[in-house]
């Protein structure tokens, strides 16, 4: 999807229409693998090894086709910044594309 890198839009401080700048921002933060409880992070502290079942920490099995990931893209958010005010509003509406190109 392109998108410009200004448009003229409602600002909510200014309450007036100004030209305002674009900023793709990202849609979260992903959980770190080495956090507490991680799978990974026991692995590293030697769980899993030895004889008998590891429980947990064994080997998993495959996983089920209705537990894979289903949506292939995420949808982008958009941060908007008055040139009059300066002040910035986050616009949590986000279209699903594969791209954001901006102009």
């Amino acid at each position: 999807m392109k998108i410009p890198k200004t448009t003229k839009r409602l600002c909510p401080y200014c309450k007036k229409k100004t030209d305002q700048k674009i900023k793709v921002v990202s849609t979260g933060a992903k959980r770190g693998a080495l956090k507490r409880g991680s799978l990974i992070r026991g692995k590293l502290r030697g769980r899993g090894v030895g004889i008998g079942n590891k429980g947990k920490w064994g080997s998993k099995p495959a996983v089920s086709k209705f537990k894979r990931k289903a949506k292939t893209n995420k949808k982008t958010n958009f941060m908007y910044t008055c040139s009059v005010c300066g002040k910035s509003k986050y616009q949590k509406k986000g279209h699903r594309v594969g791209k954001v190109i901006q102009e």
